[in-house]
């Protein structure tokens, strides 16, 4: 039912920061929590954070908590992801998906996928 798209990527030096955004179609978003992955070359697809459905409760990876935010405008049907300090081991390509199961962070928990977005941190 949901379709979403991610934007906001883009080529950054380390120290740099980015918002992602994450456009969802349907009339149902308010209803879905939200999670952010990312997959960098040659590795799985990761957890990086994830907010419930009210965006009162959100959770992150230990590897951006902290300089990472989680937020969600339910009037624009829109997810974000703002990103401070950014590293080089940043870089992946960023996913947005709805949350369909019962954890924050499994993967399997997520459906609806979006096309990515890419992150570049350079050093």
């Amino acid at each position: 039912q949901v379709q979403l798209v991610e934007s906001g990527g883009g080529l950054v030096q380390a120290g740099d920061s980015l918002r992602l955004s994450c456009a969802a179609s349907g009339r149902t978003f308010s209803t879905y929590g939200m999670g952010w992955f990312r997959q960098a070359p040659g590795k799985e697809r990761e957890f990086v954070a994830a907010i419930s459905r009210n965006g009162i409760n959100t959770f992150y990876a230990d590897s951006v908590k902290g300089r990472s935010t989680i937020s969600r405008d339910s009037a624009k049907n829109t997810a974000y992801l703002q990103m401070n300090n950014l590293k080089p081991d940043d870089t992946a390509v960023y996913y947005c998906a709805v949350r369909v199961g019962v954890s924050w962070i499994g993967e399997r928990d997520y459906a609806y996928w979006g096309q990515g977005t890419q992150v570049t941190v350079s050093s």
